[in-house]
Parts: C-alpha cells; sequence; structure tokens
C-alpha cells in the first residue's frame, strides 16, 4: 500500500462526500444512552458505518466501471433501473436533506431568511462545483476536507482532555447490535457506491487511465477515508458518554451535538457548528449530484449535454425539495431506502468476493432473495407495522429491520453447494 499526497487528497475527498450531517449527529447520542458501554457500540457502528462504506469503495476498486457494471452479473435491463433508481432516490432525497440540514443548523440560528433563499443560494454553489468538474477532488480533499476533520477533532479533543465530566455505567441491552443498527441508518453503502465511481472518474480525467493503479490509489484512500470515519465515530460516540450527566437523558441528536461544541469551545462552539454541518451537507450534495450526472453522461455516450442537464435539473429539485425541514425528507425517504438499501449492501460483498462463489445465477439468486425479503420492511415503513408483525417476528433479525440477511447469505451458501454437486 503506497501512501502519498495524491493519496491523502483522495482520501479526504471520499471522506468528506461519505461523512454528512447525519454521520455528525448519529454518534454523540449513541454514545450518551450506550454510557460505559460505549465501545461495544462503537464496534458495531463502525462495523455498518464504516465497513460497509469501504466495502463499497473496494467494489469499485475491483470492478473499474460504473453502476452499470455493479449489477451487470443479475442482467444488463436490471442494472440499468437499478442505478437509475439509486441515483434518482440519492438526487431526490439525501441530497435536498443536506440543504435542509444546513438551514435548520447552520443558518437559522443566526439569520431570520428563508429556506428558499439558503437553498437556492447552496444549490448555487454546488452547481458552480459540479461543473468544474475536474478540480472536485483536489478541492474537496485538499481544502474542505481537511476542514471538516479538523473541527471535529478539536471538538473531541477538547471534550476528552479538558474536561471533568465522568462516564455513567448504563443499563443497555445489546450494544454491539444497538451499535450496528445505528450504523445501518446512516445508509453509507448509498453513499460510498455514488461517491466511489466519483473518485475513478476524476483519476481518468487527470488522466490516470492505468487500472492497477487506479485500483491500488482507490483501495487506498478508502482505507484513508475508513480511518478517518473510525477515528471521528470513537471520538464522537465517546464524547457522547462522558457528558451524560450534563444533559437531559430526553434530550435530542442536534440538542447534543450543540451543547457538545458549546462545552468544548465556547460560544465559538456555536460558529463552528454551524461552519462544520454547512461543510459536512455540501460535500455531500456535491458527490451526489455529480455521480448523479457522471452516471447519466455515460448512459448518453460521454454526452456532456447530458451531465450539464442533470446537474442543472439535480439541483434545481435540490432547491424545490430542501426547502422541507429535515424531518418530513427523512420521512419520504425512509421507505425507499429500506427496499433498496439491502440490494446495495449485497452488491457491494457479492462484487468483492471471489468471481468462483459469485456466478450469474449466484447473482441473480441472491439478489432476488434480498428484495423479496426487503419487502416486509419496506411495507413496515409506509405503515403496515401491525400487518408484517406476525411475518417478522418468524424471520431472523426480522424485528431489526435485517429480514433480508440471513436469507441473503443462505441462499449464497445454497447455490454455490448446488453447484459443487451439479458439477460432481
Amino acid at each position: 500500500m503506497r501512501l502519498n499526497k495524491e493519496t491523502f487528497v483522495a482520501g479526504f475527498a471520499l471522506f468528506s462526500m461519505i461523512f454528512g450531517a447525519g454521520n455528525l449527529m448519529l454518534p454523540p447520542l449513541l454514545g450518551f444512552k450506550a454510557g460505559d458501554q460505549w465501545l461495544w457500540v462503537t464496534i458495531g457502528f463502525a462495523i455498518s458505518a464504516v465497513l460497509i462504506p469501504l466495502a463499497g469503495i473496494f467494489a469499485h476498486a475491483k470492478l473499474q466501471g460504473s453502476m452499470l457494471d455493479f449489477a451487470k452479473k443479475v442482467s444488463p435491463a436490471f442494472s440499468l433501473v437499478y442505478g437509475l433508481l439509486v441515483y434518482a432516490i440519492s438526487i431526490a432525497l439525501p441530497s435536498p436533506r443536506t440543504a435542509s440540514v444546513t438551514h435548520e443548523m447552520a443558518i437559522r440560528p443566526f439569520f431570520e431568511t428563508s429556506a428558499w433563499i439558503t437553498s437556492a443560494l447552496y444549490f448555487a454553489f454546488v452547481l458552480l462545483f459540479v461543473l468544474n468538474r475536474s478540480k472536485i477532488l483536489s478541492v474537496l480533499g485538499k481544502f474542505l476536507s481537511p476542514i471538516i476533520f479538523v473541527v471535529i477533532l478539536c471538538i473531541i479533543c477538547i471534550g476528552i482532555f479538558a474536561t471533568e465530566a465522568n462516564i455513567v455505567a448504563m443499563d443497555f441491552e445489546k450494544p454491539l447490535i444497538h451499535g450496528l443498527l445505528e450504523g445501518y441508518q446512516t445508509f453509507d453503502a448509498i453513499g460510498a457506491v455514488v461517491v466511489g465511481g466519483v473518485i475513478l472518474v476524476s483519476l481518468k480525467i487527470k488522466g490516470k487511465n492505468d487500472i492497477i493503479k487506479n485500483r491500488n490509489m482507490m483501495i487506498t484512500s478508502g482505507i484513508v477515508a475508513g480511518i478517518g470515519l473510525l477515528v471521528i465515530y470513537t471520538g464522537m460516540i465517546y464524547n457522547g458518554a462522558l457528558f451524560y450527566t450534563q444533559f437531559e437523558p430526553d434530550v435530542i441528536r442536534t440538542e447534543l451535538l450543540s451543547g457538545l461544541s458549546l462545552k468544548a469551545l465556547g460560544n465559538i462552539g456555536k460558529v463552528l457548528l454551524s461552519i462544520l454541518v454547512g461543510l459536512s451537507c455540501f460535500t455531500t450534495a456535491v458527490g451526489i449530484v455529480t455521480g448523479t450526472s457522471d452516471f447519466i453522461k455515460e448512459i448518453f455516450g460521454n454526452s456532456q449535454k447530458a451531465y450539464v442537464i442533470t446537474a442543472i435539473t439535480g439541483c434545481a429539485f435540490g432547491v424545490l425539495m430542501g426547502q422541507f425541514n429535515v424531518h418530513y425528507i427523512i420521512d419520504v425517504a425512509v421507505p425507499s431506502l429500506m427496499l433498496i438499501y439491502p440490494t446495495t449492501i449485497v452488491l457491494i460483498f457479492l462484487n468483492i468476493l471471489p468471481e468462483r462463489v459469485t456466478s450469474q445465477l449466484v447473482f441473480r439468486t441472491v439478489v432476488f432473495v434480498t428484495i423479496i425479503f426487503s419487502i416486509p420492511d419496506f411495507l413496515v415503513s409506509i405503515g403496515f407495522r401491525e400487518e408484517m408483525k406476525p411475518l417478522l417476528d418468524l424471520i431472523p433479525l426480522g424485528t431489526y429491520s435485517l429480514a433480508w440477511l440471513i436469507p441473503a447469505v443462505f441462499s449464497l451458501v445454497f447455490v454455490n453447494i448446488m453447484r459443487l454437486f451439479i458439477k460432481n
């Protein structure tokens, strides 16, 4: 593994595009509730919020292609539909949500402006970055991401070393599982799949077409990003546990995050938190809109016009959706994500497994089974909880929104065993 300046730039760019406001708000409350069991929830959170996104980057490194290559072993038609769904969901929901979070946490505390103005200015800057495609990797990796990283580290380190707070023993059941499920809710697997393609295209734009070098670059930069995410998540979870006695037990995520920054940095913490939230959201939005525009450009024969039209459309839609409050956008997003997210995770791991155990039949069977067993979770998310409860109680991990997991693993093993019997 070769580490150099370019690797760190790409790694920090990956970090900034994956790390959004949701990633900022989830860990502190997790540690706050876990107390002295913070390490176990950190391990669980790292499995789903670090290892799975990292696997998504590795899958891109192995394939050296676009989203169209992710599901091509199922069928070209399925791969196209899957890619369109992932990018449509990303551009319609997570991207506008970044503008909404920026308005509520970074703008509204200081200025009495409308969400329309915030969204319009926000996506104007996003569009400016996206249309300057060749500079994205450099700007994110050299400037914006290090600022995000340093500000968070300041909050974490001051919180740990400059306070007399103590960790409280908590009666917190199944901390490892709880941490894993909380990390699962970041939906970072989709983020990794989207921004992994952005990094690959950025390397090719710079004239780097050596497949082996690009693969190694993506793997090493992915590891850099993964280490960055792990350090930040661990520190934020620990800080949440450290300050349990200084907040009300029913404190919400945004209040806890604001309180931690205030206690660590004083009055300036409020300003720095606003900058942090704004930058975290902005870099994620740039990654989503750029990835979507790259994808549509490829579909239309590498058409630059298609890229520009998609970028403008994505930003315009972001302005429209961005004026809604965060909770509304999350409520709209969850059902679609519950259906597409398990398939994304399965495709990631199928693509990084050895070729000998991932034939076309394996791909088709495992993906089909995953989709089928994701439907109950999807129905629960749109209001059919009571109707689905008896069924989900019968499925292992069904009550944890993971009804698809065991059937997917079983189908992978079963099809490979059957292939061995048929050969013999």
